[in-house]
């Protein structure tokens, strides 16, 4: 189910944020003085953190080894005082932390499994969290957004948030009329880091092509950067938010949080508080539980691609809450993606290739005509389908398979192993603009399904979502689903599922 393309766009991604500290190494030594963006080291990394946070008045990333050892009243007192209390301090911390190269970093955080050692510590210089914005900062940005202060627009409000995003932090409430809800708040100053980055989006793509010859990054750059502003505007987000809750409203194990649209503007989202634990939580459970999770999360995400034409290309394990049975909260739609028909076509014309008739000289035809692989005489049929195959093995089978790390820690080594036996092929390989976002949660999928180490027959499960297929339920979450989907009269057939819509 999951495409070739799917991955190559996901290499690209952690490719691109890596060579983006390469670049930005680069520009630190040639530029005057080293920065915070010429640190190679960790322990430079560190310091420069420290001595940034320092200067801010916060001392954050001592403060945090210091809170280790600190009683609870001291704790306090350094959480308070390595909060950033105005909004030059918010930008001054996120463009020393490289604004939208932070952003790629964390959209690539846990991808790192099988990529090489520097790959991997340039990904670490982009996961850096930004310090808090204090409560007085918060209560501004509200304002500002909404016309009232969170004491005046909430019943309830709590000054500490209970989890950062990328770009704001989130923050506890209580509504008038008694609704328990998550409020996120967007840092000031964050929107000028990012696109001031993005300005210079196009030299760091572009050193990518000494590493991938094939790869065109205009388109790359394009997508990625429209998606990256569209995701500083709450606005947007919200109405991704509502497509998705609607799609899903009442399902019995997918839930998205419903949008407060009275409480919500460009740089305030107040949606639905949802309960359920985090990823690290559900790793304790039973395995019976994680393959139940991970189904669910696999039936949302290739579900939603084929029947809502839509995709969610930020969600990392932290953008989930778990419940038993299989029940899954997805959080945070700012980096949402529309497809029209005729955009998901090649999905299902490679899906049908390579699976169900196992034609590789037909897949080869496909990926060359919609330009993922330049053609070349040079590669084999045999070739191709090796190295492509791979990406299709868990839904090749009708039988149950494990996803292993091993396996995902595999398909990361075939982006970046362009010395290896299939070097050759992926360095030739391109990533056309439509299909930028949809690879990175393909190899997010695969790191997180091999974390879960989650069993199941995937094939069965796929040829239910397929809609040229439309196979029988396989599974107790697949007959909830489809005793739901009969309950709302949804139509099955695959051009009634997948109609055709505008490109976001």
């Amino acid at each position: 189910m999951a495409t070739p393309r799917t991955r190559t766009i996901l290499a690209v991604g952690a490719a691109a944020a890596a060579g983006g500290v390469v670049w930005y190494r680069r520009r630190g030594d040639d530029a005057a003085g080293p920065g915070p963006i010429g640190a190679t080291g960790r322990f430079q990394r560190s310091a420069l953190i420290a001595g940034t946070a320092t200067k801010l008045g916060g001392g954050w990333a001592l403060d945090q080894a210091r809170g280790v050892f600190a009683d609870a009243a001291r704790r306090e007192e350094l959480d308070q005082a390595r909060q950033l209390k105005t909004a030059e301090a918010v930008a001054e911390a996120l463009g020393n932390m490289k604004g939208a190269m932070m952003k790629l970093g964390q959209m690539a955080s846990y991808l790192d499994q099988g990529m090489p050692e520097t790959v991997r510590d340039a990904l670490a210089e982009l996961q850096q969290d930004a310090p808090p914005m204090a409560p007085e900062l918060a209560a501004q940005v509200v304002t500002e957004e909404l016309g009232s202060g969170p004491d005046v627009l909430f019943a309830e409000w709590d000054p500490v948030p209970i989890a950062a995003a990328s770009i704001g932090q989130v923050h506890r409430a209580m509504t008038h009329d008694g609704r328990a809800v998550a409020v996120k708040v967007q840092y000031p100053g964050v929107d000028t880091a990012i696109k001031g980055d993005l300005d210079n989006a196009g030299m760091l793509f572009t050193a990518m092509t000494f590493l991938f010859p094939g790869l065109d990054p205009e388109p790359l750059v394009e997508e990625l950067r429209d998606r990256i502003i569209e995701e500083l505007d709450y606005r947007l987000e919200a109405e991704n938010q509502r497509l998705f809750a609607a799609a899903y409203e009442g399902h019995p194990h997918i839930h998205v949080p419903a949008v407060v649209d009275e409480l919500s503007a460009g740089r305030v989202l107040t949606t639905e508080l949802a309960p359920g634990v985090r990823f690290a939580e559900l790793l304790t459970w039973s395995q019976e539980e994680k393959n139940l999770a991970a189904e669910t999360i696999y039936r949302f995400v290739f579900g939603s691609l084929y029947r809502l034409s839509a995709f969610n290309g930020d969600p990392p394990p932290g953008n989930y809450l778990f419940e038993p049975g299989g029940r899954v909260t997805f959080l945070d739609f700012g980096l949402v993606k529309r497809f029209t028909a005729g955009e998901l076509q090649p999905f299902a014309d490679m899906i049908d290739a390579m699976v169900i008739d196992e034609d590789i000289a037909e897949f080869r035809r496909i990926v060359e005509e919609v330009g993922l692989l330049a053609p070349n005489p040079a590669f084999t049929d045999e070739a191709i389908g090796e190295y492509f195959g791979h990406f299709y093995e868990f839904v090749r089978d009708d039988g149950e398979l494990t996803m292993t790390e091993e396996y995902a820690s595999e398909t990361v080594r075939r982006f970046f192993d362009t010395s290896g036996e299939h070097g050759e092929i992926m360095r030739a390989a391109n990533v056309p603009k439509s299909m930028v976002i949809i690879q990175r949660i393909n190899l997010g999928l695969y790191a997180i399904l091999g974390q879960l180490e989650a069993t199941a027959n995937w094939r069965r499960i796929a040829e239910e979502i397929w809609p040229w297929i439309h196979g029988e339920p396989s599974t107790p979450l697949g007959e909830a689903e489809a005793r739901w989907r009969a309950a709302r009269g949804e139509a099955t057939s695959a051009t009634e599922v997948a109609p055709e819509t505008e490109p976001a």
